[in-house]
């Protein structure tokens, strides 16, 4: 996967579009400025991924989805934006710009074919009322699970990075990841046993993005049968040992690990030359000059 994504890079790198991050969370207040219309207008609804209202030659709504911010307007989403640009910038900075691109539009584009999948089943389901579920169930296709996947991605990342959870408690990325991703599949399997298929199929698509970004990482590579073998080989190289060798034998007594496996051996750093000493001669010998 990673030949393939350099060799874009090489073709189209130069049309990434830098500091994405910084667009996109300029996107999230258009779409809090358009909430702030009257309840009577509902500007959203024009706004919606909604398949139905697509192949009707409202087309528009392809890219304008975009546009509905990933929670409702609160006090506390100047913070939630400014965090969410914090971690969209650092990975930009990590994976670089055609990357970090590569990831945010692979997200998009499965994000819609998500929704016409999800329409299809609720085609195959209730052909008569396909386009209702799709109209009262398609806001769900939102930038939200977008920003769940860029958050697990920079939580995959580093693992081990500190944020203030409340702004009191230290928490590892880790652990907040682990969680996000319990609740994420929990409540997308919920989707499949309800028939919510717009909701399993928005976390589905986004699962999926997030697995090839994993793969881009070559953490799999590890599972692949020839780096398998190479590493079987390796270690049994190291290990290898000839008949009737031992590793281990202390200068003292002479007892090697053939003797008692648990025996612990080390070298003693006042002695001069490399004398090896087990776990009872350790401290009690007397130091070679």
């Amino acid at each position: 996967m990673n030949k393939l994504i350099n060799d874009l890079e090489r073709k189209i790198g130069r049309y990434a579009v830098p500091n994405l991050t910084l667009y996109i969370v300029g996107l999230y207040v258009v779409g809090y400025v358009l909430q702030l219309a009257p309840s009577s207008v509902n500007l959203t609804y024009f706004l919606t991924l909604n398949p139905a209202l697509i192949l009707s030659g409202q087309i528009w709504r392809i890219v304008s989805w975009i546009l509905i911010p990933p929670s409702s307007f609160s006090l506390l989403i100047i913070i939630t934006l400014v965090f969410y640009y914090f971690i969209g910038s650092t990975m930009e900075r990590t994976l670089g710009t055609f990357r970090y691109n590569l990831f945010i539009f692979s997200g998009m584009i499965l994000m819609i074919i998500g929704a016409f999948l999800a329409y299809a089943a609720y085609h195959a389901m209730d052909p008569a009322n396909a386009a209702a579920y799709m109209t009262y169930l398609s806001p769900v296709f939102s930038t939200y699970y977008l920003q769940q996947m860029v958050f697990l991605a920079f939580a995959i990342t580093y693992p081990e990075m500190q944020v203030l959870l409340m702004f009191i408690i230290p928490v590892k990325v880790k652990w907040m990841g682990i969680v996000y991703g319990i609740i994420l599949v929990y409540e997308g399997i919920m989707g499949l046993i309800g028939h919510n298929y717009c909701t399993f199929f928005a976390i589905g698509s986004q699962i999926l993005n997030l697995f090839l970004f994993y793969l881009s990482t070559g953490r799999m590579d590890r599972f692949k049968p020839k780096e398998v073998k190479r590493r079987a080989t390796f270690q049994k190289n190291v290990h290898m040992t000839p008949p009737g060798v031992t590793r281990h034998k202390c200068a003292v007594c002479g007892r090697t690990e053939k003797d008692d496996p648990n025996l612990e051996f080390r070298f003693c750093s006042k002695c001069n030359g490399n004398y090896e000493y087990c776990q009872d001669h350790l401290f009690t010998h007397q130091h070679i000059k």
